[in-house]
């Protein structure tokens, strides 16, 4: 099973327990029906920000902990200006 597949089986898991929750099919508090079901997706998106913002700023911020990366892409730049110098483009301003 590929990845996508296992996250859209999980995504459909969860959203069908929470709309079991939210009609009453599973059965919960009064409390919980008013005061917590409510607000479960938008916890949820701001969980999943949060998390998203954290991975990719900790991707930024250990970038050159990364030598292999970090020789792969100034090599890539290297290529890429000579390639642009051919065509008569001066990126060097």
């Amino acid at each position: 099973m590929t990845k996508a597949t296992e996250t859209a089986l999980a995504l459909f898991a969860l959203s069908a327990i929470y709309f079991a929750l939210i009609t009453g099919t599973i059965p919960t508090g009064e409390f919980v029906q008013r005061e917590i079901l409510p607000y479960l997706p938008w916890w949820a998106l701001v969980t999943f920000g949060s998390y998203a913002l954290g991975t990719l700023g900790w991707g930024v911020l250990t970038f050159k902990d990364k030598e292999g990366s970090y020789r792969e892409l100034l090599q890539q730049i290297d290529e890429a200006k000579t390639f642009y110098k051919e065509k008569g483009l001066d990126l060097d301003e």
